[in-house]
């Protein structure tokens, strides 16, 4: 099982020491782990300027002496962007190393995404439009491995509004998802979706068969883990859910370079 979305102490929204996170992960059967905590440039997130690289990769090193027999560590980063942001961005990813790179999205236009006040006035496809423009943007960078979680604001939409449709943005999906294929770029399935409000994956299935239908076939797979109860949720399943859509591997990471993992090889343990 591989976990290539997970936070330590090094993200401003999370108290788990990256010791913890790999203790639970080899209780729950992950053999491979990226610890990717938020790199934030957007001055008004909690998470602006708190990350640590020094420190972090000190407690990588440890976490590798400690589990390394047990467990493949890497060294990972959740790197929020939108354009206004851009050329922070560039600059911190050419002035850093790390094994593995998700470039999210979490601020729309003219507000933050992840605050209920955000859809005050505004439906999800008004939400979803800019959102998706920002996420076709920072795949067109070529500055990411996979980008996180491309509908993430069904999560945050108000519970009495209508079920959210992705084909009610398909245009602007559909452009998404072609920068990312056309960039040879992957994109996340976070599970994080199961075990909160949407109850589905971010995206669900029928986003990734619009994918497949396009000619993409590269995907990660990351449960978002802030506690180490959740390290490695839903993985299972979602790897069911991708061979029903018809992917048949998920990516694996070292340096930045992407080799394809058969998810029969995972499933049987032979990976």
């Amino acid at each position: 099982m591989f976990d290539y979305h997970v936070h330590t102490t090094q993200s401003a929204d999370c108290s788990t020491p990256i010791f913890d996170s790999c203790a639970a992960a080899i209780h729950a059967g992950v053999t491979e782990i990226a610890f990717t905590d938020h790199i934030e440039h957007e001055p008004a997130d909690m998470s602006f300027g708190f990350f640590n690289y020094a420190q972090y990769m000190e407690d990588l090193e440890r976490s590798r002496d400690m589990f390394g027999d047990r467990l493949t560590i890497l060294a990972g980063a959740e790197v929020d962007f939108n354009l206004g942001i851009a050329p922070q961005v560039e600059s911190f990813l050419g002035d850093h190393r790390f094994d593995f790179v998700i470039g999210s999205v979490h601020y729309g236009d003219g507000g933050e995404i992840i605050f209920p006040e955000y859809f005050t006035s505004r439906s999800i496809v008004d939400v979803m439009k800019p959102y998706l423009e920002q996420i076709q943007a920072a795949a067109e960078t070529g500055w990411f491995d996979t980008i996180g979680h491309i509908d993430l604001p069904k999560r945050y939409r108000p519970t009495e509004s209508l079920a959210y449709d992705p084909l009610a943005v398909e245009p602007e999906l559909r452009a998404a998802l072609q920068s990312i294929i056309s960039g040879k770029m992957s994109f996340e399935i976070n599970t994080s979706g199961l075990r909160q409000g949407p109850k589905t994956s971010m995206p669900g299935p029928q986003i990734v068969d619009l994918y497949v239908s396009m000619g993409g076939t590269r995907i990660t797979v990351g449960s978002d883990s802030h506690v180490p109860e959740t390290i490695g949720a839903g993985i299972t399943e979602t790897l069911y859910m991708l061979e029903l859509t018809g992917i048949s591997s998920v990516g694996s990471f070292r340096n930045r370079v992407r080799t394809e993992v058969p998810i029969a090889s995972l499933r049987s343990g032979t990976a």
